[in-house]
């Protein structure tokens, strides 16, 4: 009772030093976040005057400027011209698909070419991230000189992947954390002291689980820990399975650790220290576990 005690008081006081150090990361994963996309915002707009520059050369005006980029809703911008221009659709295709691969955060958006006088679409396409969900529309086509505006308009869903991207990659390290702490709060298993009081007899076995000993025909054969408690199990249940899975959990998995052939090492060990009475033996029972066979 006492131990579980001590248990639970442990944990309790690295869960309450793990919940600081996680609010700590979520502060600091969102100044991060806030610092990331105000800089990815601004490089966006520098790639979204490049487009218009590059759509003026194309049209042979190598001295009208691209008004200022301007921002008319959330996730959607607007390349204004001084001049009127003209352009081949799938130029413009091919430079909005070339220069928006540079914007980490640009997956899929949409481009609609608008007439300055009555806002109505002169020409439009969807790019997405998945190639074969690409409307592109008119291609080879070359559009009359006029005054343009140019909408693109980008998914959201961008910017919410890359913010889940910083979260999700802070939980393994707060789970290692976490995990460290309430591995050293976990105390080692060790000999209980009043649970081997007794002395427990198989055969002309006497077994002194207390003392890590066994007496056979009078000949006393000292056990390391681990023998003692493998074999406690064995004479608690005599000539009844045990299945492998229990000895391994009870024994090692326990104390975080986990054996695999570590067990038939000390099943072996123990068979040659039992040899003094050939009545009683370890057998294997194949596919399932061990038993303590005594004959009587």
């Amino acid at each position: 009772m006492h131990l579980s005690q001590n248990l639970l008081s442990g944990k309790r006081k690295y869960l309450l030093a793990l919940i600081p150090l996680a609010f700590i990361s979520v502060i600091c994963v969102a100044f991060s976040i806030t610092g990331s996309n105000d800089f990815d915002m601004a490089r966006r707009e520098i790639l979204l005057r490049r487009i218009g520059h590059e759509l003026l050369l194309q049209s042979g005006d190598n001295k009208s400027r691209v008004l200022p980029v301007k921002k008319i809703a959330e996730n959607e911008y607007q390349i204004r011209f001084e001049h009127e221009l003209t352009f081949l659709t799938d130029s413009l295709v091919n430079t909005t698909q070339r220069l928006l691969a540079k914007d980490p955060l640009a997956g899929d958006y949409v481009v609609n070419v608008l007439n300055c006088g009555n806002s109505s679409v002169a020409y439009g396409y969807a790019i997405s991230k998945n190639k074969k969900d690409d409307i592109v529309p008119c291609i080879g086509r070359k559009q009359p000189r006029a005054c343009y505006m140019i909408n693109i308009k980008f998914k959201p869903a961008g910017l919410i992947t890359v913010k889940n991207g910083y979260l999700l990659g802070s939980l393994p390290f707060l789970a290692l954390v976490g995990f460290i702490f309430l591995r050293s709060a976990k105390p080692r298993k060790a000999l209980p002291e009043g649970q081997y009081t007794d002395m427990l007899t198989f055969g002309s076995v006497l077994f002194d689980a207390k003392n890590r000993k066994l007496i056979i025909n009078g000949k006393t054969i000292d056990l390391t820990g681990t023998e003692t408690r493998v074999l406690r199990i064995f004479a608690l249940s005599p000539n009844e399975i045990i299945e492998r899975s229990r000895l391994q959990k009870e024994i090692w998995e326990d104390e975080g650790v986990i054996v695999g052939r570590s067990l038939d090492m000390f099943i072996s060990k123990l068979r040659k220290k039992l040899e003094l009475d050939p009545n009683v033996n370890i057998v294997v029972i194949r596919g399932k576990g061990y038993k303590l066979a005594i004959n009587s």
